[in-house]
């Protein structure tokens, strides 16, 4: 579990995003957090302190003068033993209060009493036209000088019917900023760009070539290397995955479109992670109609063209970045994959055994250096990233 041990503070207050704070209070205790929730008035409006109690199994705090307490002294009592406060939704009104030091009710008390080396977050939800106001945008810029992390908000429709600036994150995305701020910044400054998933070699237009790569693992990378402060481009092949909040992507179909976008980029690069299942192979021509089975004798003769190595032609650069391969191998891992690595000319190569993994949350790895080999053991694809990008980390600085 990635927040197991920690201690988390969720804030609500008024808005009707509260809803997500009922799903994301869940997202934090199946991650292994204990979840103390602090709620205000107006939040009180919206959702019940009794739900907030029953995801998160603590009883809820939503009075200064909570008598629970023993000394009276919630605001100082609950901010000091936890390792991050997160403020979510969190109004406009909030906001007017953290940035002016103003405290009227326990969860503006604790905050302004919190331990100045305590993590404080808000995740801004409210009208697009509150959000764009200059006093508020005054405010949210007092809060980033005075180190207090802001969260979104995102575009999209809002519940009075408009639609602009000012939606909460979805609680997912807030679980993976959460669990970021946890993570230590070993990339900071450092720009990369991670393929990822399969590509999709068109016969006619509806039929194609494809493998069975899911993208979970180059996604988890592009994640890693974000929680670990970088800069990261993902350019990905068809997949059904979400991506990782603060990465930028782009999607390609074919191996030729993802060589294009691929290079159009890497100039601006400092580290270059290829783990998509670039297709080999590609029609030569492309039917235009669809084929039929009875023309041809019932066998289309299908002529394939050999598409650029990426990763070759990257690595071959006069300026290129750091390069990191990947290597699915079938069969002989140990010798393939040495092979492959001094073949494309690259310092690392992660290989793994490609038809155990695909499609699966577990992996296993094997990196590939001037120094020989290290096995990372069998783990979650995520925990694997992490440690796949320290040590690229390592590596580079």
């Amino acid at each position: 579990m990635e927040l197991a041990g920690k201690r988390i503070i969720l804030g609500l207050t008024g808005g009707i995003a509260c809803y997500k704070a009922a799903e994301l209070a869940r997202g934090l205790t199946k991650a292994g957090a204990s979840v103390q929730v602090v709620m205000t008035q107006a939040a009180s409006q919206f959702i019940t302190s009794i739900t907030m109690q029953a995801l998160t199994g603590r009883q809820v705090y939503t009075d200064q003068w909570d008598a629970r307490v023993d000394n009276n002294m919630p605001h100082i009592d609950l901010t000091r033993d936890v390792d991050a406060i997160l403020i979510a939704p969190c109004s406009a009104n909030f906001i007017s209060k953290l940035a002016h030091g103003a405290c009227d009710d326990l969860l503006s008390t604790l905050c302004l009493a919190r331990p100045a080396a305590l993590p404080l977050m808000i995740a801004p939800a409210m009208n697009v036209e509150m959000w764009q106001n200059p006093a508020t945008q005054r405010n949210v810029r007092q809060l980033k000088d005075d180190c207090i992390g802001i969260l979104g908000p995102e575009a999209g429709e809002q519940a009075c019917g408009e639609t602009g600036m000012g939606r909460m994150l979805e609680p997912e995305q807030l679980l993976e900023e959460i669990i970021a701020a946890f993570q230590p910044k070993i990339m900071i400054g450092k720009r990369v760009l991670v393929t990822a998933g399969p590509t999709f070699e068109p016969i006619d237009p509806v039929r194609g070539i494809s493998n069975l790569s899911s993208g979970k693992m180059g996604y988890a990378i592009a994640r890693a290397a974000r929680e670990a402060g970088a800069e990261v481009m993902l350019i990905s092949g068809p997949t059904a995955l979400a991506t990782p909040h603060g990465v930028h992507r782009i999607n390609v179909q074919t191996a030729e479109q993802m060589y294009d976008v691929v290079m159009s980029h890497i100039d601006a690069q400092d580290v270059f992670v290829a783990v998509a299942a670039v297709a080999d192979w590609r029609i030569a021509k492309v039917s235009e109609q669809k084929l039929k089975k009875d023309e041809h004798g019932g066998f289309p003769q299908l002529q394939f063209a050999l598409n650029q190595d990426i990763l070759a032609d990257v690595a071959a650069l006069a300026n290129k970045p750091y390069c990191v391969g990947f290597a699915a191998e079938s069969e002989q891992l140990l010798r393939n994959g040495e092979a492959k690595r001094k073949k494309k000319g690259i310092p690392l190569l992660v290989g793994n055994i490609g038809h155990r993994t695909f499609g699966k949350d577990e992996n296993e790895l094997m990196l590939f250096d001037d120094n020989g080999h290290t096995h990372l053991p069998l783990a979650d694809k995520q925990k694997l990233a992490r440690q796949l990008i320290a040590e690229i980390a390592r590596r580079t600085s």
